[in-house]
């Protein structure tokens, strides 16, 4: 009786270790390139030590929870808002508008009185409230 031991060969190579460590890498690469990516970039204002001796007008619009606007605490129209937007900066160019919107009010309201207020070149800034008070 004869034992046939031959050993034949191996004349393939299995591939699908590599291509999985390829697939794992290509995942790591998209993710970590795309998160390297997002975000915004802001340039701040660099703080003045010396004190501003000019005084410029502020106009205080506010958006009640119920989408009505007041004025420095007089309610207007979004018109009205804008004939006296347009004369309190014919009286002083460098006046300024603060924006503070109610928590439950309608975002659309808020971003209107923003596009109003980049149409007329006003300054402006948007008031928050710090949380806990």
């Amino acid at each position: 009786m004869q034992v046939q031991n031959e050993v034949k060969p191996i004349d393939t190579i299995n591939v699908t270790p590599m291509l999985d460590l390829a697939y794992v890498l290509l995942v790591v690469f998209i993710l970590m390139t795309t998160a390297s990516v997002q975000g915004l970039s802001i340039s701040m204002p660099k703080p003045s030590n010396k004190p501003s001796t000019e005084k410029h007008d502020l106009k205080i619009v506010q958006v009640v929870a119920n989408g009505s606007l007041l004025l420095n605490g007089v309610g207007v129209s979004l018109e009205e808002l804008e004939q006296q937007l347009v004369r309190a900066k014919a009286a002083d160019a460098q006046m300024s508008v603060a924006i503070k919107g109610d928590a439950s009010a309608q975002y659309a309201s808020v971003v209107a009185i923003v596009d109003l207020c980049n149409k007329l070149g006003v300054n402006m800034g948007l008031v928050t409230a710090r949380i806990g008070t």
